[in-house]
């Protein structure tokens, strides 16, 4: 092989450019652009340090020459190693390194075509000789000297010289030979003279001890060469020695084909002595052309494109000979010759037969099934259906068969009862997209605004290759849910399955309208979802495009399309595609009046009656009412499909004497219908009866006691504000909700060195219950050790009177979720937001981990990190803590799975949502999503999906997209506390550790991770093993009886207790140590709930809580060097436990407890 060293002269061509953006403008279309959006020349590849020059590129797309980039050399020039465009002096000069073989012009290429000096081959094995010696030996035209050919036993041809025209003989073997061939075992051809010419102008030719290359061969190329010596037989005679060179010439007698089948015979051959005749060979091939020899594609190596049949000889010697071929492709054109295999004798010579060479197609059969069907909606009645041609048409393709079918909608969508509050509206949307139009046909404007904006310069992935994944998974999307509809759910009895070559040759008629559907008046529901509806076809000839019209509005449709061939009876199978039609303006509207009738016997009540559409689009899901009295507020009554169709309307009941109007829309798939006119109807007074004196004292009655009590009430809600303000200052109202109320207060002396400090003050509905007020106070007894500086403080709480109330450390900013939304322009699209700088997003990260990292080195698990979770103060930094009103304020943020507790599934982890389990690894899952939350602003994760969606979703391993704008580094802190593995999760110790060079030098002072608190354990902490956390009971009995620690809370005075306030016991679920084993549950048991008022569950001390009392028990191990696993000496001593905002100690399962807005 030839190659090239770089060229010695000429410029040095080197363009600084900048670093790519890997977003170009959209009038760029697919060309690069500068750093500053502008686009560079077409020609450039990769980038340009100037818009629109060619002599800017940083690569070029075609060929360099001169300095510019082009798309082909110009003339007197010759294209160099596929990239350069040199001239004719250049190229001669250009040598190897060792000045082998220069570089000639060939094409307008510099390749290797002359050999200056002798050509020696010399191939002892390999495999696919013949195609790889074609491959690099197939442009030599000339050889100076003399071309040798010895011991080349692999060779049968000398095809693959097949550009050599000139062997000059300027230097000669032996001194007289231009042409050597010796010793080649299985050379039996040498060049198809008919279309080969070559001239050795000095020399003769030399064979020797080629037993397969007959004389004949060798007395072609001596006349065509142009040798002027006479020709001596007698020199080559010991060639073809064992080759049957006087071959007979075989003749076939018939064929018949068929589409993958071929039969033919040819006629009898009878050597002089038949035993000599052994077998015969039958040699066939695909060939697009007519111009294949026998010897096209063989090597002595067995390496063989042709196909081989050995054909037995007949056992009737009158009768032809002959071979059925099969498998073959259908309307294929094959080669085939037949050779016959005699006996080599080496005192007698026998004659040799096989045919020529003839041509024979198959005959044509059924298309396979057209490719790549796509259809979209260009109005409400019609569909515009595209394909690509099959891969094997299998004869010549006439016509398309395209058929449809109007498709019921699901199952669902008739039973549900969509006036229920926990359902949606199902959100369908009609097959909109742009499609490669032909001729005259385009597509609406509504239409094209779904296409794409502009392209993405190729990094990672180029346009083409986006498009093949999308297409890729539309496609899979589609015919997955063909699979399920058609496949897995079971048919009725009454519906027979269909043979698809028996509809796509059916005469089907084909009405006018394109679609009949009957009324649905007389039908129910069921009978609705399972109805099969007529298929229509067409047939389209000449294009892969079609327009299917008169079809329902805002419908699904599935769309078969045949590939069909004349000559054949059937067509090939069905390539589909299911769509859905635009809707249609006013369909959805009520189409006559709304009319109304009183109910006899029932006073206050009418019934209104309406039509329903006539065509809707797709589905009426509802009918919503509005009415008032006079001009009193409208109220609003939802009617749902299945009470509209049993009664066909519905009553107003409870309705005061008056004059009402009320209107009716309906809702169908495609959204609300237009109002109906108001009609007038009149409600009269109500005959008195003798009851009326009784019931109106029985409502006087309460209502005078409710309102005595209701003074009462305020009277000393009044005064114990009153004695508080007094306290704690005048209080400002902060927040409030179901809870209770958080206030913005004064206190004096609970900060040491501050008279004054500005204070949150939290308290508790004076109607809650007892079980809330130990929540309440438990959430105290949690919270009153934590002391970090990104952890909100728990300044004292005061318990004598009514209400309870907590002082935390007020956050002006409020919590983080409505923080990030304050940061959104009014101006801007939510598509493009504006966000923070990537400095202040991480440290905000790196403030709300260290908290984290605090609350786990104290053996807590949070289990609702979340943004609305967090709180930012006066300054900036955002600490972990509530108020306890997030549950109220953002109760869309939680589900209430199986009549349980509110969860927040948005934010949970996969092994939280299937097991129950929650860790400080589940902790960190949430925390990549508070995260995903700070890089959109606070949006909603997995926007669009329903609370059951995002269940199955996440438990399913899926994972939120990249946010628009979103960092590389944040994402990937995201994705790794997104690893489906709890395990593999980084821990948040680690978490500051991969970003502290990123936070502000103040972080060092103030935080955890940097304070002499963070030390590791003396002790390995051991991981529960999967099966053992089965075995965890998810809220275990509180058995265990002890004393309580009473709190001490500081007063509103000053920094020591007031005397004249006692302070009362926190009392609640106590702190659940993590060197206690929960006990195994016993069959049948239930868990007890701890004890509501007068003892506490003992709790051994933590570094928590330093005061606790130690569990001296044996059987358990202290906690003083670090957590440890031991064993429970006895079943019924059950672990104390504690939670924060719903958290719990231990990484064990604990429910979640039952908010209080519930």
């Amino acid at each position: 092989m030839v190659t090239a060293a770089p060229p010695t002269g000429g410029s040095t061509h080197a363009v600084k450019v900048h670093a790519l953006s890997c977003e170009c403008p959209a009038k760029c279309e697919k060309r690069a652009c500068t750093q500053t959006g502008e686009c560079c020349h077409p020609q450039c590849l990769g980038g340009c340090s100037e818009p629109d020059s060619d002599t800017a590129c940083a690569a070029c797309l075609h060929y360099f020459h001169e300095g510019r980039c082009v798309v082909t050399c110009p003339p007197d020039t010759y294209s160099f190693e596929g990239w350069r465009c040199i001239t004719m002096d250049l190229c001669a000069r250009v040598h190897m390194p060792n000045d082998f073989d220069p570089f000639v012009i060939h094409e307008g290429e510099c390749g290797c075509t002359v050999i200056k000096g002798n050509l020696h081959i010399n191939i002892r094995r390999g495999n696919n000789i013949a195609s790889e010696l074609e491959s690099f030996m197939g442009l030599i035209q000339t050889v100076t000297g003399y071309v040798r050919i010895r011991h080349s036993h692999t060779l049968g041809s000398l095809s693959f010289l097949k550009s050599l025209r000139f062997i000059n003989g300027e230097e000669l073997l032996e001194g007289m030979y231009a042409f050597s061939a010796l010793d080649n075992q299985h050379l039996q051809f040498l060049w198809d003279w008919s279309q080969h010419n070559l001239t050795i102008k000095a020399g003769k030719l030399f064979f020797r001890f080629n037993p397969k290359l007959c004389v004949s061969e060798i007395r072609t190329m001596w006349e065509k060469t142009g040798i002027t010596e006479k020709f001596e037989e007698v020199e080559f005679r010991n060639n073809g020695d064992r080759a049957s060179c006087e071959s007979h010439i075989l003749k076939f007698k018939s064929n018949s084909t068929m589409s993958n089948r071929i039969k033919l015979t040819w006629e009898r051959y009878r050597p002089p002595d038949y035993r000599d005749l052994i077998s015969f060979i039958v040699y066939y091939k695909e060939a697009p052309f007519q111009n294949i020899t026998e010897f096209d594609g063989q090597d002595g190596c067995g390496s063989n494109s042709w196909n081989m049949v050995d054909v037995d000889l007949p056992q009737d010697k009158d009768q032809d000979p002959g071979v059925l071929l099969s498998p073959l492709k259908p309307w294929t054109q094959y080669a085939i010759f037949v050779k016959a295999i005699t006996l080599v004798v080496e005192d007698k010579h026998i004659l040799g037969a096989k045919s020529e060479v003839v041509y024979i197609r198959t005959n044509p059969s059924e298309p396979s099934m057209p490719l790549d069907v796509r259809s979209y909606s260009n109005s409400s009645s019609k569909l515009l259906v595209k394909w690509s041609p099959p891969i094997s048409p299998n004869g010549n393709l006439t016509y398309y068969l395209v058929r449809w079918q109007q498709q019921p909608e699901d199952r669902e969508l008739y039973q549900h009862n969509y006036c229920s509050k926990e359902l949606k509206i199902p959100i369908r949307i009609s097959a909109t997209g742009v499609v490669d139009m032909e001729e005259d046909t385009k597509p609406t404007k509504s239409d094209a605004s779904g296409a794409d904006k502009g392209p993405c310069c190729p990094c990672p992935k180029s346009m083409d290759e986006m498009k093949s994944v999308v297409d890729n998974a539309s496609y899979r999307k589609v015919f997955e849910n063909f699979l399920h509809n058609s496949i897995f759910t079971p048919r009725p009895p009454d519906r027979r399955r269909r043979d698809v070559f028996a509809v796509a040759n059916a005469t089907l008629g084909q009405g006018s309208g394109g679609n009949v559907t009957g009324p649905e008046g007389n039908s129910t529901d069921g009978e609705l979802a399972d109805r099969e509806y007529p298929f229509y076809d067409t047939m389209v000839s000449g294009r892969e495009l079609t327009e299917i019209s008169h079809l329902q509005s805002f419908t699904v449709y599935r769309i078969d399309i045949h590939a069909c061939n004349h000559e054949v009876k059937h067509c090939s199978a069905a390539a589909f595609v299911f769509s859905r039609t635009k809707p249609a303006d006013k369909a959805d509207d009520i189409p006559g009046a709304v009319n109304w009738e009183r109910v006899e016997g029932v006073e206050g009540t009418v019934f209104l009656k309406w039509p329903e559409p006539v065509k809707p689009n797709g589905l009426i899901l509802m009918y919503e009412i509005k009415f008032r009295l006079s001009n009193e507020p409208e109220k609003h009554e939802c009617v749902s499909r299945q009470h509209y169709r049993d009664h066909k309307g519905t009553r107003l009941s409870n309705l005061g004497p008056g004059n009402y109007s009320a209107r009716v829309r309906a809702t169908s798939l495609a959204g609300n219908g237009s109002w109906t006119e108001p009609v007038a109807f009149y409600v009269p007074q109500p005959k008195p009866g003798d009851y009326d004196s009784v019931l109106y004292l029985m409502i006087s009655i309460p209502i005078v006691v409710l309102v005595i009590v209701a003074s009462v009430v305020a009277t000393l809600i009044v005064f114990n504000k009153k004695r508080n303000s007094d306290r704690l200052g005048n209080g400002v109202l902060y927040a409030s909700g179901s809870f209770g109320m958080v206030y913005e207060g004064i206190a004096k002396g609970v900060v040491k060195d501050e008279p004054e400090t500005h204070v949150a003050i939290k308290t508790v509905n004076e109607s809650a219950s007892m079980r809330e007020r130990i929540e309440f106070l438990n959430e105290a007894s949690v919270m009153k050790e934590f002391n970090c500086h990104h952890v909100v403080r728990l300044l004292g709480v005061v318990s004598q009177g009514q209400p309870t109330l907590v002082i935390m450390e007020l956050m002006t900013r409020g919590d983080l979720k409505s923080h990030l939304r304050s940061l959104r322009s009014p101006e801007q699209n939510s598509s493009s937001l504006l966000l923070p700088p990537l400095k202040k997003m991480i440290q905000m990260a790196g403030e709300i981990a260290d908290g984290m990292a605090y609350l786990n080195a104290n053996k807590f698990v949070h289990r609702d990190l979340a943004a609305r979770n967090c709180m930012v103060a006066e300054d900036f930094t955002v600490k972990i803590g509530d108020f306890g009103m997030t549950r109220d304020i953002y109760e869309t943020d939680y589900y209430r799975k199986g009549g349980k507790g509110l969860l927040p599934v948005r934010w949970m982890a996969p092994e939280s949502l299937k097991d129950g389990v929650f860790t400080t690894n589940s902790d960190v899952w949430s925390f990549g999503v508070v995260l995903w939350e700070i890089a959109t602003l606070a949006e909603q994760p997995y926007q669009g999906m329903s609370n059951e969606q995002v269940l199955r979703f996440v438990m399913e391993g899926g994972l939120l997209d990249k946010p628009d704008n979103c960092p590389d580094m944040l994402f990937e802190l995201m994705r790794m506390c997104w690893q489906y593995n709890p395990k593999m999760r980084p821990s948040f110790l680690e978490i500051i550790g991969s970003i502290k060079e990123e936070l502000d030098p103040p972080f060092r002072e103030v935080s955890f991770f940097y304070s002499e608190e963070n030390k590791p354990p003396d002790t390995e902490e051991l991981d529960m093993e999967a099966e053992n956390m089965e075995k965890v009971p998810l809220d275990p009995p509180s058995g265990r009886q002890g004393g309580s620690t009473p709190l001490s809370v500081q007063g509103a005075a000053g920094a020591q207790a007031l005397p004249s306030q006692s302070t009362a016991a926190m009392q609640g679920p106590a702190l659940q140590q993590q060197q206690q084993q929960p006990p195994l549950p016993t069959p049948g048991a239930h868990p007890t709930p701890p004890p509501p008022s007068g003892s506490t569950s003992s709790c051994a001390s933590s570094p928590a809580s330093p005061g606790g009392a130690s569990d001296k028990r044996p059987g358990h191990a202290s906690a003083a060097n670090g957590p440890a696993v031991v064993l429970r000496p006895s079943f019924e001593e059950a672990p104390p436990y504690a939670h924060m905002n719903g958290g719990r100690k231990n990484e064990r399962a604990l429910p979640l407890p039952q908010s209080s807005a519930c």
